[in-house]
This record gives structure tokens, C-alpha cells and sequence, in this order.
């Protein structure tokens, strides 16, 4: 007899961890199919659960569960390998892209194509490959518009093209107005550089402008909700874009 609500097969990430009841624990995971769930892993807390060696952060991992209530049980888990563990700064981005996850996207809403942003991301991160600021910024706009947050970056508010000279306004919610009397201060060369995803050959101070420009509209896509990543989110900012 099959069990209610069995999946099986499924690519996923661990977001989060915590303690649930004696032994085990309660894991937020981002899986491709299913968006984000809640999963118990019963037993993991204990002295000689090897399932506990699996559930880190930023392993590609492949899961299965049981279940229809809003947390179902992990039933398998098998690591999928191949990327190094993160570390130092590309550790602190990983988690402040994680507590950007839980904040921004609902459970059980299914985003194949941001997973496999997500995993883009941690593959870069893992292998430093390539420098950090431009691929987080990328993520960054990924995750707005997969949640309904994405910006318009080519136009202004009068529906004008940007010019890559004029400096503007920029209203979270709103939009690019000529001028800086309201919103992040931006310049249309920044604009246009986070439009066309081409900050890997951007200034530093445009790298600069596309930091506080992302960090005004996740602010405002948070509603106000608190980053408990915070200090992390301070160091991140200290990259000094590179």
C-alpha cells in the first residue's frame, strides 16, 4: 500500500534546519519540482543518524517524502556530489541567499526555472570561478521577478529609454524618474547594466549602485519583514563588488 502524498526523486537544497521534537528536525528544503517544503527528518538529532551528515546547506542532494499536510516526512535522501563545500565570504553570501528564499517564496509554489538560478549560483559560489558581486546581483533580480518583484530597468517612468548618461531616481514599486529628487539614486549606465546582465564588465562604481539599487527593492519586496542575516547581509554589502 503506497503512502499518502509520495514523492520521490526530487533535486533539492536544504535552506534551513532546526530542532524538532527530541531527535529530529524540521528542514526547509528548495526542491525543483515543489518549490519550497517542510520536511521532518525523524531521527537526525540522534548520536549515530548518518542522515545529519546530509542535511547541510549548499549540498545538491536528491529527496523523497510522504505526506499532504503543510510538513510531510523526509523518506529519502541520497547527496548528488560534485560541488566543493562554501566557504568564508561565499559561505556568507550562501546564507543571506537562503534567507531570501524563506522570506520571498511561499511554500509549495513550484519555481523549476529559480532552482536552476539557485543552482547556477552555488555552483559558482562553490567553485569561485568567477567574482561575487555581479552573479549575486543576478540571483538577486532572479528571485524578484520569480516572486513578482521584478523592476523595469530600460525604461523610466514616461516609458523613455534609459540613457546610460542621465542619472535617476529609482522608486521601489514604481520605477526610474529623470532626475534624483526621489528613491536610490541611479545612473542609467547602472540600469541599463543590471538590464542586459552585463555587471561582470561593469566599473566598481557601477557594482556600487547595482549593491544599494537591489538592496532598496528586496527591501521593499520584504514588506518590512527583518533579515535575521542581517550582519551577514553588512558583510556581503563589504565585498566592495568584486
Amino acid at each position: 500500500m503506497s503512502q499518502p502524498g509520495k514523492v520521490k526523486g526530487q533535486q533539492a537544497f536544504v535552506l534551513h534546519a532546526q530542532p524538532y521534537k527530541e531527535t529530529s528536525l524540521l528542514v526547509e528544503m528548495f526542491t525543483r519540482d515543489h518549490g519550497r517544503v517542510g520536511l521532518v527528518a525523524r531521527g537526525a538529532r540522534r548520536p549515530r543518524a548518518g542522515i545529519r551528515a546530509l542535511l547541510l546547506p549548499f549540498s545538491p542532494l536528491e529527496v523523497g517524502w510522504f505526506g499532504k499536510s503543510d510538513i510531510r516526512t523526509l523518506s529519502d535522501i541520497d547527496w548528488q556530489g560534485g560541488l566543493p563545500q562554501l566557504a568564508g565570504m561565499p559561505l556568507v553570501t550562501g546564507f543571506y541567499v537562503n534567507e531570501l528564499i524563506l522570506k520571498l517564496v511561499a511554500r509549495d509554489d513550484p519555481h523549476e526555472g529559480l532552482f536552476d538560478d539557485y543552482r547556477t549560483l552555488i555552483a559558482h559560489l562553490a567553485r569561485g570561478s568567477v567574482a561575487i558581486a555581479p552573479v549575486l546581483r543576478r540571483f538577486e533580480l532572479q528571485l524578484l521577478a520569480a516572486t513578482g518583484y521584478a523592476p523595469t530597468l530600460d525604461r523610466d517612468l514616461a516609458g523613455e529609454p534609459v540613457r546610460a548618461e542621465a542619472i535617476y531616481g529609482f522608486v521601489p514599486g514604481e520605477g526610474a524618474r529623470p532626475g534624483a529628487e526621489r528613491g536610490c539614486e541611479v545612473s542609467g549606465q547602472t540600469l541599463l547594466a543590471l538590464d542586459q546582465d552585463t555587471l561582470d564588465q561593469a566599473s566598481a562604481a557601477v557594482l556600487r549602485e547595482a549593491r544599494f539599487l537591489n538592496r532598496a527593492l528586496l527591501t521593499h519586496a520584504l514588506a518590512g519583514a527583518e533579515l535575521a542575516s542581517r550582519a551577514l547581509l553588512n558583510e556581503v554589502a563589504a565585498l566592495s563588488d568584486n
